[in-house]
């Protein structure tokens, strides 16, 4: 999947926590809400509404967001509910290796594997 597929996938999957996810469509969708926020917040800077601009791109986002990280988790056969595992610090480390690691070949209990295509 390229950057452009996996925007347009997680956007039109806006609050979709069922199935699963690719790898690169998480990792492009994560690239993409950080370079947008960096230039909305430059934007901001430049038109003198700082921080205004990207929080709102972060509050409209936040739902695809969830959705594509809770998706990705079952890619990797774990319950949406570990995406909360960060919040305790210490728990970014295995949230890091979730997100990383290849997602499941075959069917799991989330569903069948993701094809690039979807």
């Amino acid at each position: 999947m390229n950057f452009p597929d996996a925007v347009k996938s997680v956007y039109s999957q806006y609050v979709t926590f069922s199935g699963r996810s690719l790898r690169s469509e998480y990792w492009y969708f994560v690239l993409f809400y950080f370079i947008v926020g960096i230039v909305l917040s430059a934007l901001g800077f430049a038109i003198g509404l700082p921080g205004i601009l990207e929080n709102l791109f972060y509050l409209a986002s936040f739902l695809p967001f969830l959705g594509v990280a809770i998706r990705r988790l079952h890619d990797v056969d774990r319950s949406g509910w570990w995406v909360l595992i960060p919040l305790t610090i210490i728990g970014i480390i295995p949230y890091l290796y979730w997100v990383i690691k290849e997602g499941d070949s075959g069917e799991n209990r989330f569903g069948p594997a993701p094809t690039p295509s979807a």
